[in-house]
């Protein structure tokens, strides 16, 4: 997958150098295309250096690094009857036409106040910026599953996919989007309007059996969702209760289903997963990585997260490895099971906190940690993905 910036000088100069910088901090190995639009003009070009001769010379600019993950996936940015589109992420959508992006610029040429209509109304993980006369509009999905930070100094206001593009010019302080909600970027700063967020809603009670039927009908529609139109996909499978789910849906649906298992040698997760993908009929794909492995991918993983949190860190590293494996097989889609233990109390806390505190707790607990996995979980493992051109789709996280 691909990258997007957006900036704005406070000075109403020209950052047009300021712009190819950030591109450049966002390029990657499997890059095809860049790509930088003003308000009024668009340029594309195959590399960084053929695209520094273009200076649209223009204090609003927004940027896009292009890879494909999908055949019908085309480089940006798009013009637009009063200004330019970026979109990086993926619709989800069982019409085709709905989830493509050249849908979603035409919408916002019909009116660029369907910038918000775009965030409450489509399923999907995404981020997106317009450049418009002196000023940007930007948004981002409602659970933050695509990254998108930003931050400002004296001189600029800035948006990008990855920290280190933002450090790279000089914001210091860098803050994740938040999830949800749209940005109007000017000469005086970021105004933030929320247009689809996390809500903690009152406890219903139901029967279990309509609340199985409720759920399956719910997991079924979102793993549906993120395989239409895909002939294979890759599982990151652990033999565990959510991927096996994730796999066995997938697979009940026509998509050819590969399973990924990584581990340390000699642990004995794998022999949980050799069981679970035997029980599915799945072919497993088994990589085992020796203590001198972890070491060696560890630099590599804390430049993509942009977070030296171990916690962080020691998850990614399993995450890299899976994504690796499933692009070394050609593999551009991969399915996981983020989000799960949230959503279903999976973790010992959970019941440590019910036991201390009540229920009350734990449920303001829970709702917490679901609101905070763009930042704890998202984030983090999709930049990973990106980095070898795997875009990750994860059903149970879905609003």
């Amino acid at each position: 997958m691909g990258a997007i910036t957006a900036i704005v000088s406070k000075k109403n100069e020209n950052v047009a150098k300021t712009a190819v910088t950030m591109l450049k901090m966002l390029k990657h190995k499997s890059t095809e295309t860049f790509g930088l639009a003003s308000p009024t003009t668009a340029t594309i070009r195959k590399t960084i250096e053929d695209l520094q001769d273009k200076d649209p010379n223009s204090p609003v600019l927004i940027g896009h690094v292009f890879s494909k993950i999908l055949t019908s996936d085309k480089p940006q940015p798009i013009k637009l009857d009063n200004g330019t589109f970026v979109f990086e992420g993926r619709i989800y959508s069982l019409n085709t036409e709905f989830s493509s992006v050249e849908f979603t610029a035409e919408k916002l040429n019909q009116n660029l106040e369907n910038a918000e209509a775009l965030i409450k109304d489509f399923e999907g993980d995404f981020a997106f910026a317009m450049a418009e006369s002196g000023r940007l509009t930007a948004g981002r999905d409602s659970l933050g599953l695509y990254p998108l930070y930003y931050g400002e100094n004296t001189d600029l206001s800035a948006l990008a996919s990855k920290r280190k593009a933002l450090w790279e010019i000089g914001i210091k302080e860098v803050h994740s989007f938040p999830p949800g909600h749209l940005a109007v970027v000017d000469k005086y700063g970021f105004k933030f309007k929320p247009a689809k967020t996390l809500v903690h809603a009152k406890t219903k009670q139901i029967t279990m059996q309509a609340a199985t039927k409720k759920l399956s009908g719910l997991l079924q529609r979102s793993v549906k969702q993120r395989v239409s139109g895909l002939k294979e996909v890759a599982v990151a499978f652990s033999g565990g209760l959510d991927s096996t789910i994730i796999a066995f849906l997938a697979k009940k649906l026509g998509v050819e289903v590969h399973l990924i298992s990584v581990s340390l040698k000699d642990q004995p997760e794998i022999e949980h997963a050799k069981k679970a993908a035997e029980a599915l009929n799945l072919p497993l794909h088994i990589h085992l990585y020796s203590e001198k492995a972890v070491e060696e991918v560890l630099p590599k993983v804390l430049w993509l997260i942009e977070d030296a949190n171990p916690v962080k860190t020691s998850i990614g590293i399993p995450v890299f490895w899976t994504a690796k494996e499933a692009s070394d097989m050609g593999f551009r889609v991969m399915l996981a099971g983020q989000g799960a233990d949230e959503l279903f109390g999976g973790y010992k806390r959970y019941l440590n906190d019910y036991l201390r505190y009540g229920e009350e707790s734990v449920q303001k607990t829970i709702f917490n940690d679901i609101a905070g996995m763009y930042e704890n979980n998202f984030e983090r493992d999709t930049k990973i993905c990106n980095f070898h051109n795997v875009e990750l789709r994860l059903p149970f996280a879905t609003y």
